[in-house]
């Protein structure tokens, strides 16, 4: 299940970044690699989600993953900016799928 969710998030980031650089769609190559991507990344979460991952589990960490990595991305390799408070809300972000995650796991005795 989390193999598939990972594929799912990679792809969706690589999608994404792709869109950027597509220019409005007007370059080809990233045009078609975001088109793919995001089939693959919809496709891989679908199959995270066919094998038993709960949905809402499966979407916190699809949706989280991509916006941290996407953002790290843009301020690491592109040039984007990344204040601290941007910073503060990608720590929210992961901590409240992390809440989720672990929320739903069974207690142990």
């Amino acid at each position: 299940m989390w193999g598939w969710l990972a594929l799912a998030v990679g792809a969706e980031v690589t999608a994404t970044v792709s869109l950027r650089a597509s220019n409005g769609f007007s370059r080809l190559l990233p045009s078609l690699i975001t088109v793919a991507g995001y089939a693959v990344a919809f496709w891989s979460l679908s199959q995270a989600l066919s094998r038993g991952m709960a949905l809402g589990v499966a979407y916190g960490v699809w949706a989280a993953a991509g916006v941290a990595l996407v953002a790290l991305i843009g301020a690491f390799f592109l040039g984007e900016s990344l204040t601290w408070t941007q910073a503060g809300g990608l720590l929210l972000i992961i901590g409240g799928v992390l809440a989720l995650e672990l929320g739903g796991a069974p207690a142990h005795a």
